[in-house]
């Protein structure tokens, strides 16, 4: 576009078949839904997709990349204050470990569970913490203590030590995912990921599993159940989408490579995971059926719009099939409209022939779509970097 420097984002889209399932639930304990198009909508929420493709990535990307959400920070901070200065008494290592998270203006009070937890350091809410930053702190502390730093009084000195842990290279899934700490502004991190709800492409029904357990070892004469219960569940087509702003990545993490590996990680994360929400009792892990990823120059293009009217069942044509063509349709209409075509464009399908995406996506198997997905972001976002 004539004026605006080209931005790479790549989106990532998929339609998946679920069997009966309770993979998000409300408050209510009943599958999670929304009204869209005029129609009850199975959803799954960004925040369940996004914490089941998070716990992927340790086997996607190498040790020490990733972050992790707790509220043990000060536990986690304080074993590696151990570890650097072993002759702190375990006090020391506790209270250093409050004051270099307080100089970060992240509160540490005493926990409020029962169990082992009770009395133990957290902090108010859950941060998002990386492997480096943990280990930032530690050595940051570890240097108070040495130098005999009084810690009671909190100085500008000591804010920018603390401060400057946090404003280096970021771990993967923070700069993916982004950080918000109201306490701490400053060290908030912007997403380079947006992920939507997944809704069903068709109109659902709630319905509800009435069950009854037996015991075991209950008397002859005692013909009752051990326990009643129901369980909400419902089965559906999603439509999921995701798209990552490359180059805001890239500038996060200060390396192009390693953008290009956190995408190709975040896609095979995205296409693999799923929410585990009464799995055991539903056995619901299915893939996608169709997989397209885009990469674009302009902007983000969520196809949603193709299951505004819901997909309705036809005798020997799967729902499946119906969304793959609707939003290859979609998808294709949409770049013509307003002249924005994709870069590339890869589809991977199991429920369609591969002449379905045709006029859209090239088919190919996943490893060769996660290939092309690298290679693209590492040319492309390199190639900016040197204009």
């Amino acid at each position: 576009m004539v004026g605006r420097e080209p931005i790479m984002f790549v989106d990532v889209y998929a339609i998946q078949n679920v069997p009966p399932c309770n993979i998000n639930r409300d408050d209510t304990g009943s599958p999670k839904s929304a009204f869209y198009g005029g129609a009850l909508r199975a959803r799954v929420s960004s925040q369940a997709w996004k914490r089941a493709m998070r716990e992927l990535f340790p086997s996607l990307l190498p040790e020490g990349t990733f972050g992790v959400r707790t509220k043990h920070a000060a536990i986690l901070v304080a074993e590696r204050i151990k570890e650097l200065v072993p002759e702190m008494s375990d006090e020391d290592v506790e209270v250093y470990a409050v004051a270099v998270l307080g100089a970060a203006d992240v509160s540490v009070v005493a926990s409020k569970r029962a169990g082992s937890e009770e009395g133990a350091s957290v902090t108010q809410y859950l941060i998002f913490i990386a492997q480096p930053e943990l280990d930032g702190l530690a050595h940051v502390a570890a240097k108070w203590y040495l130098e005999g730093t009084d810690i009671k009084k909190t100085t500008k000195q000591m804010k920018k030590e603390v401060s400057e842990v946090f404003h280096g290279a970021q771990a993967i899934d923070i700069a993916l995912f982004g950080r918000m700490l109201a306490d701490a502004p400053g060290l908030n991190t912007d997403a380079s990921a947006q992920v939507a709800h997944a809704i069903s492409v068709d109109k659902i029904s709630q319905e509800y599993d009435y069950f009854t357990a037996i015991d075991d070892c209950a008397s002859e004469d005692n013909a009752g159940a051990g326990m009643i219960g129901s369980v909400g569940f419902n089965s559906s087509t999603l439509y999921r989408y995701a798209t990552v702003n490359a180059d805001s990545l890239s500038s996060q993490l200060g390396n192009t490579e390693a953008a290009a590996e956190g995408i190709r990680a975040f896609v095979e994360a995205f296409v693999r995971s799923m929410p585990t929400g009464k799995q055991n009792t539903f056995a619901n892990r299915t893939l996608p059926g169709t997989v397209i990823v885009a990469v674009r120059e302009t902007q983000p293009i969520n196809a949603v719009s193709a299951f505004e009217n819901p997909v309705r069942a036809k005798e020997d044509v799967s729902i499946s099939r119906q969304a793959t063509e609707r939003l290859a349709t979609q998808l294709e209409r949409i770049e013509s409209a307003y002249g924005e075509p994709a870069i590339a464009c890869w589809g991977v399908l199991t429920d369609s022939d591969d002449d379905m995406l045709a006029g859209v996506a090239k088919s190919v198997s996943l490893p060769e779509l996660l290939n092309n997905v690298y290679d693209a972001v590492l040319q492309g976002v390199s190639s900016e970097a040197k204009k």
